[in-house]
């Protein structure tokens, strides 16, 4: 699992749940890896527990809709570790649900695209020429199902969602020459811990969305984020990699 030996990444989102998962995986592979999250105490709990001695992470605290922040973060990342060479831009929530387009709040709407596709945009914006310095390296932009599909209730997350499949393609095309690969990973439900946090009601009617019955495991998800970061996705980019069970094949 030696796979990113000598690598420097950054993971948005990573003070739980798919985030959490991927800087594990990146860590086990030999990365150092800057950890990024909206909440102070998680992403410390996640340095601490996967880089006891502290020399592998680089825990910032940094909510992804404000641009300066993101900026900062990769400054002090290349800083820190001296390159940038991949990215997962991750972090993102669901918003409101339950709730027809027609009736949606503007508050809702900018709150939600600010979070989960202003804060791709800024990650790729301060990204890419991080990598471009670093000599090249790869970045994976996490949309979701709900970024193929339409979902009743939720018109500011899928609208988000698909922004960011058009985001990824356009930079992939952009950098496509120049050693940077950009891709997009879409997962269906997947039990993380503020799935797992639902009634048990909830839970069973979203893996049975699933044709497979089941939800997926963060690591199912991490594993896939680490083969589209590593040397063996070297021919893979602009693409959006379905992880869902089946549930967009409907």
């Amino acid at each position: 699992m030696n796979d990113f030996a000598g690598r420097v990444a950054l993971v948005t989102g990573a003070g739980s749940g798919l985030g959490e998962a991927i800087a594990r995986r990146l860590l086990a592979g030999g990365a150092r890896v800057t950890l990024v999250d909206n909440r102070a105490e998680r992403v410390q709990a996640v340095a601490a527990r996967y880089d006891p001695t502290g020399g592998s992470t680089l825990a910032v605290t940094a909510d992804v809709s404000d641009a300066r922040a993101v900026e900062e973060a990769v400054a002090r990342t290349c800083a820190h570790f001296g390159a940038l060479h991949l990215a997962v831009n991750n972090a993102g929530f669901t918003g409101e649900r339950g709730v027809n387009t027609g009736e949606y709040s503007v508050e809702e709407w900018r709150r939600v695209l600010a979070t989960n596709l202003d804060g791709v945009f800024h990650g790729l914006r301060h990204e890419l020429p991080a990598l471009l310095a670093s000599g090249g390296g790869a970045i994976v932009n996490m949309t979701s199902a709900a970024g193929i599909v339409g979902v009743e209730g939720e018109p500011a997350y899928v609208a988000a969602k698909h922004g960011i499949v058009g985001l990824t393609r356009a930079a992939a095309l952009e950098y496509a020459t120049r050693g940077i690969r950009v891709n997009a990973l879409a997962p269906g439900f997947i039990a993380t811990p503020d799935l797992l946090a639902s009634p048990p009601q909830e839970r069973e009617a979203l893996a049975a969305l699933h044709p497979m019955g089941r939800l997926g495991e963060p690591h199912e998800v991490a594993e896939f984020a680490a083969f589209l970061l590593s040397e063996r996705a070297a021919f893979i980019t602009g693409g959006v990699h379905v992880i869902d069970g089946g549930y967009s094949a409907r």
